[in-house]
C-alpha cells in the first residue's frame, strides 16, 4: 500500500518513513502543502498521514479542500495541536482520525491499518481467499494451513490482490502502489514477483486477465 506522508519537521518524518516503511508500506514524502497537493493529484495514494502547522500550504487548509472536490482518501491527522477545538475541527473537516505528538508508532501503524481496512471493507485484519491466509500484522502467508515464505515485494503484491479478490488490477496500478518516488522500477519487476507468487502459491491462484491485469481467482 502506498501512502503519502506529510510531514515538515525532519526527524519525525524521517522515524515515520522508517518505521512504515518497516511495516510494509510504500512511503513518499514531502514536507510542504503545496508539494502535497501536486502529489494528491495524481490519485495513487491509499492513504494520507498529514501535519497540520505546514509551509506553502496549511494542512486543514488542505484537507479542506480534498473533501471538498469528493475525494475520499483516508487522512489520519498527525499534529502537536492537542487542543480539543482543533482535534473537532479537524475531524469536522474530514480527517478520519487524529493523533497527537508525541506519539507510539507501533500504534500509528495500528491507525493506518484500520483505516485501510475501512477504506477496502475487510473488517477482519487477516485476508482470506479460500485456503489461502495473509496476515498483514504478523506479515505471514498460510496456504492450506502451511506457512509460505515470501519476499517483502511479494507480501505486498499478494496484499494487494487480496484486498480486492476478484478483482482485476492492471500492471500500472500494482507498480504505483508497490513503488514510491525513490527507486527505478524495472520494466519487467512487477511480473517477476507474479511469477514467483505463482511458483510458491500454485499457478492457478492468480490469473492473467489478457490485456487487462491480474486477479486473485476465488475459489
Amino acid at each position: 500500500m502506498r501512502l503519502l506522508l506529510v510531514e515538515d519537521d525532519t526527524m519525525i518524518g524521517r522515524a515515520m518513513r522508517q518505521g512504515l516503511g518497516d511495516a510494509g508500506f510504500v512511503i513518499d514524502w514531502v514536507t510542504d502543502g503545496k508539494a502535497a497537493e501536486l502529489a494528491l493529484a495524481n490519485g495513487v495514494y491509499d492513504l494520507v498521514l498529514l501535519d497540520l502547522g505546514l509551509p506553502g500550504k496549511d494542512g486543514m487548509a488542505l484537507l479542506r479542500e480534498l473533501r471538498r472536490r469528493g475525494d475520499a482518501i483516508p487522512v489520519l491527522v498527525v499534529t502537536a495541536r492537542d487542543a480539543v477545538a482543533d482535534r473537532i475541527a479537524g475531524l469536522n473537516e474530514g480527517a478520519d482520525d487524529y493523533v497527537l505528538k508525541p506519539f507510539d508508532l507501533d500504534e500509528l501503524v495500528a491507525r493506518v491499518r484500520a483505516l485501510l481496512r475501512r477504506r477496502t471493507g475487510n473488517a477482519s485484519p487477516v485476508l482470506e481467499c479460500g485456503s489461502l491466509l495473509l496476515d498483514p500484522v504478523r506479515r505471514e502467508v498460510r496456504l492450506q494451513e502451511q506457512p509460505v515464505s515470501l519476499s517483502a515485494k511479494e507480501f505486498a503484491l499478494l496484499e494487494l490482490l487480496m484486498q480486492r479478490p476478484g478483482a482485476v488490477l492492471s500492471r500500472d496500478q500494482l507498480e504505483d502502489a508497490l513503488y514510491g518516488w525513490e527507486r527505478e522500477v524495472g520494466s519487467n519487476a512487477v511480473e517477476v514477483h507474479l511469477h514467483n507468487l505463482r511458483r510458491k502459491l500454485g499457478p492457478d491462484t492468480i490469473r492473467n486477465v489478457r490485456g487487462v491485469g491480474y486477479k486473485v481467482v476465488q475459489p
